[in-house]
C-alpha cells in the first residue's frame, strides 16, 4: 500500500473516530482526544516519510485533528470549554516531556533491549517538545479565539467559513513556529523548507477535508445534547 493512500485511509480513520468518541463520551470524550493527540503526534513527528514526492513528518493528521475537536467544542459548547481542552493537551506534553527524560535516566538491566530504542525516540523529545509546546499554545489560543471572531462576524452562519478561516491560519503559524524550533539546523535548509511546507500542506489538507465531519458533529450535539 502506497503512502499517499495509507495516510489518506488514516486521515478518515482518525476524523470518523473523533466524532464517535464525541457522540458516545461528549466533551470529555474530545478532551481525552486532544491529550492522546498531542502525545502521539508528537512520538509520530519523529519518522519522516515521502508523500507525493516530498519529504514529511508524520503526526500531521492526528495534529490536525486536535484543532478539529476545539472547533467542535468551541461550536457547542463556547469559548471556554475548548481554552480547557488546549489546556488540557498542553499540561499532557510537558507531563510526557518530563517523565519521558527522568525514564531516560535509568540505568537499563542487562536485559533490557528497549532503552536504545527509547533513547533515539525521546532523547531528541525535548527540542520537539518545546516547539510544539509554543506552537500548539500559540496556534490552538489564535484557533479559538478566531473561531469565535469569525462566528460573530457571520451571526452564526457559515461554520464551514469559521472551521476553514480560523484553522488555515492557525496551522500556518503552527507550522512556522514548530518547524523553526524543532528542525532548524537539524536539516539542511532544503529539506528544512520541504518539512515546513508539507506540514503545512497536509494540515491544511485535514482542515479542508474535516469540513463535513464537523458539520455531523453539529448534528449529533443537536440531537444528543440539550439546550
Amino acid at each position: 500500500m502506497s503512502n499517499e493512500l495509507l495516510w489518506f485511509l488514516f486521515m478518515i480513520l482518525d476524523l470518523s473516530v473523533a466524532l464517535l468518541v464525541f457522540k458516545f463520551f461528549k466533551k470529555n470524550g474530545l478532551y481525552a482526544l486532544i491529550v492522546a493527540n498531542i502525545i502521539l503526534c508528537n512520538i509520530q513527528v519523529t519518522k519522516n516519510i515521502e508523500l507525493f514526492g516530498l519529504t514529511a513528518t508524520l503526526g500531521n493528521i492526528l495534529y490536525g485533528s486536535i484543532f478539529f475537536s476545539t472547533d467542535i467544542l468551541s461550536e457547542v459548547y463556547g469559548k471556554k470549554e475548548a481554552k480547557k481542552g488546549v489546556l488540557l493537551g498542553f499540561v499532557a506534553l510537558i507531563l510526557m516531556t518530563v517523565y519521558m527524560q527522568l525514564a531516560l535516566l535509568f540505568n537499563p538491566a542487562p536485559s533490557d533491549f528497549v532503552s536504545g530504542h527509547m533513547q533515539a525516540i525521546f532523547g531528541f523529545m525535548p527540542r520537539i517538545a518545546i516547539g510544539s509546546m509554543a506552537a500548539y499554545l500559540i496556534s490552538q489560543y489564535h484557533d479559538v479565539w478566531a473561531f469565535h471572531f469569525w462566528k460573530k462576524k457571520t451571526n452564526g452562519k457559515h461554520l464551514w467559513l469559521r472551521n476553514n478561516l480560523s484553522t488555515l491560519v492557525s496551522q500556518a503559524i503552527d507550522s512556522l513556529v514548530f518547524c523553526l524550533i524543532a528542525f532548524i539546523g537539524v536539516y539542511d535548509i532544503q529539506v528544512w523548507f520541504e518539512i515546513l511546507l508539507t506540514t503545512y500542506l497536509f494540515k491544511l489538507i485535514v482542515a479542508i477535508f474535516d469540513t463535513p465531519f464537523i458539520y455531523i458533529g453539529r448534528k449529533i450535539a443537536r440531537a444528543e445534547i440539550p439546550g
